[in-house]
């Protein structure tokens, strides 16, 4: 079962890469059509989810997989969105807000690890 897991872990993880480095490619070998402008950044932002399941889902013993997964996904998603965001392309009304509502679930992801681990160890 492991086995099978780290397969699909490493698949929906490689499919998320490419679809982040140039999503028009996958795009045409996948549905045979063109990508073009806000669906290259949509199609960016399913490669970042697809990394993100790949992370939660590797097996592995006692570990929180799924919180970082969800980490993962909110890092690359809120660094993605600034990074369209300064660049200035395709910048809509919640863009900035988006960014922000990320970075504060990073924070709390990361505080619930820590208590997480604090109980733990006591």
């Amino acid at each position: 079962m492991n086995k099978i897991l780290m397969l699909a872990s490493l698949a929906e993880a490689g499919t998320g890469v490419a679809l982040l480095s140039y999503p028009p490619i996958l795009v045409r070998l996948l549905f045979n059509a063109e990508m073009v402008g806000v669906g290259v950044i949509m199609g960016r932002l399913a490669g970042i989810a697809l990394i993100g399941l790949g992370v939660a889902c590797w097996p592995g013993p006692g570990t929180p997989r799924a919180l970082y997964g969800m980490v993962t996904y909110s890092v690359l998603a809120m660094l993605f969105l600034i990074y369209i965001g300064v660049r200035g392309e395709s910048v809509g009304l919640l863009l900035w807000p988006g960014v922000v509502v990320h970075a504060i679930l990073i924070v709390f992801l990361g505080s619930a690890r820590l208590k997480q681990r604090k109980s733990q160890v006591t």
